[in-house]
C-alpha cells in the first residue's frame, strides 16, 4: 500500500548530496526548514569540505538513523604527498593499510581523542599526478579518511594531507539515490502549491528503507500490540523469519510491511528477540494484555 506524502514526511528518509561549505548539521536543518518537519537527523557527520551522499531522517526516522553506524561508509578522495614519490611505492604502502588499524581521532573532531581501532575494506590506488594520489576506500563506520591520509604520509616519510573527499556510499545508499537542496526545495513546491507528489516521491523514500539491510522478522497480527508496548518476541508470534544469530540487530515488522522496531536476537528458549527501539506508534495499537506470556 502506497503511502501518503504526509505518511512519508512523518517517517521517512531523504538522502542529499552534501554541497562542500556547509556543515552537516547545517544541511539537515535545511532539510527541516524545506519540508516543514519538526525534526531531522543525519548518519554519518561530513566535514563541511567533504561533499557526498548524506542519508537525512525526517520526523520519527530520527530514531533508526544510527543503524546505519552499522554499514561501511565508501569514498573516492585526493591525498596530497608533501615529497616526491614513485607510483611503485605509494601502492605499497597503501596495501599495509587494508585491515584493521588503529586510529586518533582529528583534532578537530568532536569525539574524544581516543585510539581506536577501524576496518579498512578496501583501499584502492586509482591514478597519479605528480603530488596528488586519488584513491577510492570502503571503510568501518567512524573510520577518518583525513587521520588516514595522515598516516598513510609518515609511513612513505613524506607527509601528505587529504586534500580533497567525496562519500560515495553509505550501506547501500550510494550516488545514484542523491538528491540537492534544490531538487528537494522544487519538489516540495510542486507539490504544496500544484499538488503534483511525483517529484517529492522521488526523493523521500520510507522509514522501512532505512533498516532494509538488516535481517527481517514479520510477525502475527496478534503479536503487534505487546511488541508495541515493548515486550519481547517469542517463536508463535513469527510469521517469517530471516537468518538470525544470537546478538544480532533485526528489524521486526507487520504483515502490513509497517517496522514495529529494531530488535537484537536472543534465541533462548521461546524468547526470539527484545526490542531495543520500539518504532511503531504504540497509540495506534492499545495495550490490551495483563500477564507476560508469549506474545502470538
Amino acid at each position: 500500500m502506497e503511502k501518503s506524502i504526509e505518511e512519508l514526511l512523518n517517517f521517512g528518509v531523504v538522502i542529499i548530496d552534501k554541497p562542500k561549505g556547509p556543515t552537516s548539521h547545517q544541511v539537515s536543518a535545511w532539510v527541516r526548514d524545506i519540508l516543514h518537519v519538526k525534526k531531522t537527523g543525519h548518519a554519518g557527520t561530513l566535514d563541511p569540505k567533504v561533499t557526498g551522499v548524506l542519508p537525512i531522517a525526517l520526523n520519527r526516522a530520527t530514531k533508526i538513523i544510527n543503524v546505519l553506524h552499522l554499514t561501511p561508509k565508501e569514498y573516492i578522495g585526493v591525498m596530497h604527498l608533501h615529497e616526491d614519490r614513485g607510483e611503485k611505492e605509494v601502492k605499497r604502502v597503501m596495501k599495509e593499510f587494508v585491515g584493521e588499524i588503529y586510529q586518533i581521532p582529528p583534532l578537530r573532531s568532536a569525539v574524544a581523542r581516543r585510539l581506536r581501532k577501524r576496518k579498512v575494506y578496501e583501499l584502492k590506488f586509482v591514478e597519479m599526478e605528480g603530488r596528488n594520489v586519488l584513491f577510492r576506500a570502503k571503510v568501518e563506520s567512524g573510520t577518518y579518511i583525513r587521520t588516514l591520509c595522515v598516516d598513510i604520509g609518515e609511513a612513505l616519510c613524506s607527509g601528505a594531507h587529504m586534500e580533497e573527499l567525496r562519500r560515495v556510499a553509505t550501506g547501500h545508499y550510494t550516488e545514484k539515490d542523491v538528491h540537492t537542496l534544490q531538487d528537494l526545495l522544487d519538489a516540495y513546491i510542486f507539490w504544496k502549491e500544484e499538488g503534483e507528489e511525483k517529484y517529492l516521491r522521488e526523493i523521500i523514500k520510507p522509514g522501512e528503507d532505512i533498516v532494509s539491510f538488516l535481517p527481517k522478522i514479520v510477525v502475527k497480527d496478534s503479536a503487534v500490540a505487546a511488541l508495541a508496548h515493548g515486550a519481547p518476541l517469542y517463536k508463535p508470534g513469527v510469521v517469517r523469519s530471516d537468518e538470525l544469530k544470537k546478538g544480532d540487530y533485526v528489524a521486526v515488522f507487520t504483515r502490513k510491511g509497517e517496522l514495529i522496531s529494531l530488535s537484537r536476537g536472543v534465541l533462548e528458549g521461546d524468547i526470539v528477540a527484545k526490542p531495543e527501539r520500539v518504532i511503531i506508534e504504540r497509540e495506534k495499537y492499545p495495550k490490551v494484555w495483563k500477564n507476560k506470556g508469549p506474545v502470538g
